[in-house]
């Protein structure tokens, strides 16, 4: 259990002031200009050493990133953009600190824009967020108002200016590539990589693109030292994370704790519990609704960071964490997860276009008990058909869940479906196929 001393966010649940003088009082902005006068690689050997990595899904190390733009400004500007277009379902961690905390974001900006060289920091904020972005704004306003950002921001001679982009609501906008082109102005589609936003991104220029909370947690990481924060979690697991639990619980709530926690402590101590009790629990998704599902078996003992859960076939992600206890359809729930993937499709690549629709409707039609044989092991086939053959991680994404749900719950799949024809003679369904070809007098 993370004690009080260690917390990062003290603010979390707005039980303080969200403006200058609070967040000062809180311990922002404290010897802001000391930190970068130790210069940029001080800054990003110390994030190295602290092992932090990316809180946005992917978890890749946030120092080894950094230390792919160019050392030195060249003929083109570098950026640094904040994905805060926090769309994963079941996750809500980046909306508490843009409305709470969103000085600490504004110092990591600068900090950070200084380390890799950018004198221009976008916010690409999700659409649906408006009291956020209002109340970032503001903050924003306060830091330029007291000369702690724009012109020699906070007196370390850094000249920094941060703009909000609002985006449109899209799923595939927090994808980072999808994220630079909606921010160009044009469709949100993930680009081909190589190359790397670090080297091309932005306008053609060296970007570098960091989640809400890794950048909100670089000026305390700094402050109290890398070695103080790799000694939270372990090896390569180290720090704090803010957990969103959700779902079938007496209490949903974003918490702040330390890296690797275990599973069932995290929902009893927290969340008040699964709803009917612990022997209740059906299965977990750990990590915002991309990540395949767990039974309880592997809850009962599970840790929550990421190599343990990539451990047991799943990942830590956002660390949504979604709680779906035995009064639930889990079929019927992974279905309807199913059919936002197809609806968030951007339809560039033609697998991810097709296959999320296919497995959309198969799953429909094995929650209703009308699925085939055939179409169960069918299904595996289109994920894997899916996974790894698309531009970006969203096919990954629409058919983990899916995955996981034939790994652990197939049982009941083939329990809840009797493998007769598609077409059944005995109900008078929809024509799907010439009725006329499966009566036995016309065999």
């Amino acid at each position: 259990m993370l004690e009080d001393k260690d917390r990062i966010f003290k603010n979390l649940y707005n039980d303080y002031g969200s403006d200058l003088k609070s967040a000062k009082d809180r311990g922002d902005w404290i010897d802001t200009k000391s930190l970068c006068e130790k210069g940029r690689d001080w800054i990003i050997t110390e994030i190295k050493d602290s092992q932090l990595r990316g809180r946005g899904g992917a978890g890749f190390p946030t120092g080894l990133k950094w230390s792919f733009a160019p050392k030195k400004l060249g003929s083109k500007p570098h950026y640094l953009v904040i994905n805060a277009d926090e769309s994963e379902p079941g996750t809500c961690k980046d909306r508490d600190i843009l409305r709470f905390e969103p000085h600490k974001l504004i110092e990591g900006c600068l900090i950070s824009s200084y380390a890799v060289n950018a004198h221009v920091c976008y916010i690409y904020i999700r659409g649906e967020y408006i009291t956020e972005g209002v109340k970032l704004q503001k903050a924003i306003d306060e830091a330029y108002e007291n000369g702690l950002i724009g012109k020699n921001s906070a007196g370390t001679g850094w000249d920094l200016d941060i703009y909000i982009h609002y985006g449109a609501g899209a799923y595939i906008c927090g994808e980072e590539t999808a994220l630079l082109e909606s921010l160009e102005g044009k469709k949100g589609q993930p680009r081909l990589k190589p190359p790397f936003p670090a080297l091309i991104g932005l306008y053609g220029c060296p970007t570098i693109v960091n989640n809400v909370e890794t950048i909100s947690v670089v000026p305390t990481i700094l402050r109290r030292g890398a070695k103080w924060f790799s000694s939270l979690g372990r090896e390569k697991n180290t720090g704090t994370k803010i957990y969103c639990i959700s779902g079938n619980v007496n209490n949903p709530c974003n918490v702040e704790e330390e890296m690797g926690i275990p599973l069932k402590d995290l929902i009893e101590k927290h969340a008040g519990g699964v709803i009917g009790g612990w022997d209740n629990l059906k299965a977990v998704i750990p990590g915002g609704s991309s990540m395949p599902l767990l039974p309880k078996h592997i809850c009962d003992k599970i840790k929550m960071d990421f190599d343990a859960c990539v451990e047991n076939k799943t990942g830590l992600g956002t660390a949504g964490v979604v709680v779906i206890n035995n009064d639930q359809d889990i079929i019927k729930c992974m279905a309807r997860i199913a059919r936002f993937y197809k609806h968030e499709s951007c339809g560039q690549c033609t697998p991810c276009r097709e296959g999320s629709g296919w497995m959309w409707r198969m799953l429909e039609r094995m929650a209703k008990g009308e699925a085939s044989r055939e179409e169960v092991d069918m299904l595996m086939d289109v994920t894997k058909q899916i996974e790894g053959h698309t531009i970006c991680a969203f096919g990954e994404g629409s058919s983990w869940p899916v995955q996981g749900l034939l790994r652990h719950f197939k049982k009941e799949i083939e329990e809840r479906n009797n493998f007769n024809p598609l077409v059944n003679t005995g109900q008078k369904n929809p024509y799907l196929v010439d009725q006329h070809l499966l009566e036995k007098e016309n065999a």
